[in-house]
């Protein structure tokens, strides 16, 4: 064997196994080879129990390197298996079928005596295999691991194209013993692509056509349809594992084109009590591309596996059951106030005074949409029916892809009504954002507008399909649509019973302007914690009017008991609200109250001489005006205040993960700026976003000189840290993200945020930044918000960056402006504008390294206004190394 990169020359082991295979004749003995770190053996330490690593096809025991070696650090001994037939095991020249590498798996774990807590973990068809010796060796399994596998292929739905042509006539064996073809394939998987040395690695035990013959005939054993000889064993362990209790750890990679997000949903559904974790940027070979070792570490310590007491129990049919299996740490915050759900207020109002005044309100190019509290209870109740119907029930999720408005409102609440979960991601993510989300969530129905319901198709998102208008009997069929939303409202009204408060009831998705969207789950409980802190809050309740520019506001409002009204714009792009839709929209329901975005609020200041004398005149009625989302500059407050003259402005703080966590008016903005003039304690360097609402409580974790947030939570002044949350309306978890949850709850009560901030000697809070944006240079941790602020009062400066370029601890400060004199190339700033910029930051304390000027900085959609300061530090770093020609 050839030295291996990442392996330990010493894990390297072979051992004869007797064979008990009914493809083997009696006595007959096979030569194995595996990696094994050892841990436990002789002198070496003791371990916590042992990971049995089982590899697919075309791989073999390498794949696990980073386990082994992960192994010796958390504890455990790590034995990674080479398949008979592959990798440096024994050719041994007979076709081995599911059922026989079970039963060889067995006969290896009896030969090296493995005892105690065993932890099978799997790839590919390794998955299988690990999985049917799981099935039938209980007494010592401790937990399941898995990576990209299957366990049931749909006799109605075709196995992976990859797959199928693999099986073909005259391409099977050329593909996959003759030629390396099938191997190459595989390996090209990897993202990024493999290092040489470890793509060598791979390949060095398959040299040979003779050697390759595994390869063809693990290829040959894919259970195809249920004629097919190993069909039967992979159904006997598909149905077995339902019943297995112990911990199980799904890892997956989306962009695979074999194990794709089917497999791991019926995976899920058939151990409901497995963790997930989505790497949503890996692919097949999901150890090569993301951090599968060490998650699977963590994973294991936080589940207590292999500890003396496991937190497992022997049921009287002797299954074991783990308690508490997906059980967060318990809040702080009380969470046992009276619960109302969410939609409670709709019949409320609509059987009472209030029942023929409108509740919701939708402006359209084809004019205004109004329901009643009373008609829009009705409307609910139908379409609840209706799904009921159709198969919607507790627990469905439903992907809504439709604009907010009358029939949004409608589905949301119907659904809620039934206990389906409610999935909402916004199109603002473009297509292929768009797209993960969906997938991601594997929703059981798709109910979306045309054009959702054309990306629906085009890009295979699961569900059954649901339009929102009618649709020809044609399109039905193209998009594969099931039913119309009047038609739902056809098959007669519901009343059920409602769902239970802490079941699932919802998966928003984040804006995804720090990295993939990141579905996060409220549950009924807290949704309806999420409405309270609103009403308490801010006063919004039965008998306010609210113009909801801001999407979360129109799932919240019929909540309130406020009436409601969508203006006419697109809420994907938020700069598309202009002042006469807003004054539209205001003057429709007489509106109290506005919540609209940044982005809106400027282009609705742009488009503000246009407005009428009676827009001009609805908007003087608004009391309340609210602007989130992103930092709201003072000037534009002033300039708002002007066209809505009667209006106290507030601009809250919070997140998908929370809704509200802080809020501040227009004249406590101001009181702030004085405190920090008048150099009060911890004020100034940041955005003022005010004190903790009523029910949450916020923390900081003070930031190391490598920019971590590694300090216990502190609320005293002055000190900058990761900011932390805790409320009854804070997020449950992310969707099949363990890991992320697991990083985000590691400071029980707490949820850590990933924005940084301090407090000041009043209370506020004051959020610097996002700590991956932290720039740790020589001199000290720099957060970049205030130094950014102070850039942006320069004349000719739109928008400022600034990023740390190179090693952490040692990283140039570098300012990236959005300048006039820019010009239409990136370029080093002008002498004048690079001046100015020093001094501004030398004021603070801060020495630039460097200043440059770009004609437009990258800012997300849906804001247009948080920018994306990893990707400006990438930029400016291969720019000042020379490569002028990379685009920003």
């Amino acid at each position: 064997m050839v030295a291996l990169p990442g392996v330990d020359p010493s894990w390297s082991t072979y051992i004869d196994v007797p064979s008990s295979s009914a493809a083997d004749a009696p006595g007959t003995s096979h030569r194995w080879h595996y990696l094994d770190n050892g841990l436990g053996q002789d002198d070496t330490g003791s371990a916590r129990g042992t990971l049995l690593c089982v590899h697919g096809n075309p791989t073999w025991s390498y794949l696990w390197r980073t386990y082994l070696a992960a192994g010796l650090e958390a504890g455990w001994r790590v034995i990674a298996v080479d398949q008979l037939d592959m990798g440096y095991s024994e050719r041994t020249g007979v076709f081995r079928r599911l059922e026989h590498r079970i039963t060889d798996l067995e006969d290896f774990v009896a030969a090296v005596g493995l005892s105690g807590p065993v932890v099978t973990v799997g790839h590919d068809w390794g998955g299988v295999i690990s999985l049917g010796y799981a099935n039938r060796n209980r007494d010592d399994l401790a937990a399941v691991i898995l990576t990209n596998t299957a366990i049931h292929q749909d006799p109605d739905r075709p196995i992976p194209a990859p797959l199928r042509l693999a099986l073909a006539p005259g391409v099977h064996g050329l593909g996959t013993r003759t030629s390396t073809a099938f191997l190459d394939v595989t390996l090209s998987l990897a993202r990024p692509a493999l290092d040489r040395a470890v793509r060598r690695a791979f390949r060095d035990p398959y040299r040979t056509p003779a050697a390759r013959q595994g390869i063809a005939n693990f290829v040959s054993d894919i259970p195809a349809d249920p004629s097919h000889p190993s069909y039967g064993a992979l159904t006997t362990t598909a149905e077995g594992i339902r019943s297995l209790g112990v911990p199980v750890l799904l890892m997956w990679g989306p962009h695979d084109p074999i194990f794709s997000d089917p497999y791991l949903e019926d995976l899920a559904r058939r151990m409901p009590h497995a963790d997930i974790h989505r790497f949503e940027r890996a692919g097949h070979l999901v150890q090569e591309d993301a951090p599968t070792a060490s998650t699977a570490m963590e994973w294991l310590g936080n589940r207590s596996v292999g500890e003396s007491r496991s937190g497992t129990e022997r049921d009287d049919a002797g299954l074991d059951i783990q308690q508490d299996l997906q059980q967060d740490p318990p809040r702080s915050v009380q969470q046992d106030t009276a619960y109302l759900p969410l939609g409670a207020r709709i019949p409320e109002l609509a059987a009472g005074p209030a029942g023929t005044t409108t509740a919701v309100a939708e402006l359209t190019a084809a004019g205004t949409r109004t329901l009643s509290w009373r008609e829009l209870d009705d409307d609910i109740r139908a379409v609840a029916g209706g799904l009921t119907a159709l198969g919607f029930g507790a627990g469905s999720r439903v992907s809504l892809l439709v604009p907010p408005g009358v029939d949004l409102t409608v589905l949301i609440y119907a659904c809620l009504r039934i206990g389906a979960v409610i999935v909402v991601a916004d199109a603002g993510l473009g297509a292929r954002g768009l797209s993960r989300a969906v997938k991601g969530s594997a929703p059981d129905f798709v109910i979306g507008i045309e054009r959702a319901l054309l990306a629906a198709r085009a890009f295979g998102w699961p569900g059954r399909r649901i339009s929102v208008a009618p649709l020809s009997p044609v399109r039905r069929a193209a998009l594969r649509v099931e039913a119309s939303l009047n038609d739902l409202r056809a098959a007669g009204p519901a009343d059920p019973a409602g769902a239970a408060p802490d079941a699932d009831a919802a998966i928003l998705f984040t804006s995804g302007s720090t990295g993939p969207a990141k579905g996060v789950v409220y549950t009924h409980r807290q949704l309806s914690a999420m409405r309270d802190a609103v009403e308490t809050t801010l006063g919004l309740g039965p008998g306010a009017a609210l113009v909801a520019g801001f999407a979360p506001f129109a799932l919240l409002g019929p909540a309130l008991g406020a009436t409601s009204v969508t203006p006419y714009m697109d809420v994907t792009t938020p700069g598309t609200l202009t002042a006469q839709a807003l004054a539209d929209a205001a003057a429709a329901v007489d509106a109290t109250v506005v919540f609209a975005s940044p982005a809106a609020l400027r282009n609705v200041l742009t488009t503000s001489a246009d407005v009428t004398g009676l827009g001009r005149a609805a908007l003087g009625r608004i009391s309340l005006l609210l602007s989130a989302g992103a930092p709201v500059p003072v000037p534009l407050l002033d300039a708002v205040q002007d066209l809505v003259p009667s209006a106290v402005l507030h601009t809250p703080y919070g997140m998908t993960e929370s809704l509200l966590v802080a809020d501040i008016d227009l004249a406590g903005i101001r009181t702030a700026a004085a405190a920090a003039a008048a150099g009060l304690e911890g004020a100034g360097n940041g955005v003022c976003v005010g004190r903790p609402v009523s029910g949450a409580r916020a923390a900081v974790s003070p930031l190391d000189g490598t920019g971590a947030a590694a300090g216990e939570p502190t609320t005293a002044p002055g000190v900058t840290g990761e900011i932390l949350v805790d409320a009854p309306h804070v997020k449950d978890r992310y969707f099949r993200l363990w890991r992320t949850q697991q990083e985000s709850s590691r400071t029980p009560p707490w949820h850590r945020t990933g924005d940084v901030g301090h407090f000041d000697a009043e209370g506020r809070l004051w959020v610097e930044g996002r700590l991956g944006h932290v720039v740790t240079a020589a001199g000290g941790v720099l957060t970049p918000v205030g130094l950014e602020q102070a850039l942006e009062e320069l004349d000719g400066v739109h928008l400022a960056a600034v990023v740390g370029v190179g090693p952490v601890g040692t990283q140039a400060v570098v300012a990236v402006l959005q300048a006039e004199t820019a010009g239409r190339h990136p370029r080093l700033a002008d002498p004048r504008l690079a001046a100015a910029a020093r001094a501004a930051a030398r004021d603070l304390g801060v020495d630039l390294a460097a200043v440059l000027a770009v004609p437009a900085l990258p800012v997300d959609i849906r804001h247009n206004a948080k920018i994306d300061r990893t990707r400006v530090a990438a930029w400016s770093g291969r720019f000042l190394s020379g490569d002028r020609a990379g685009s920003l």
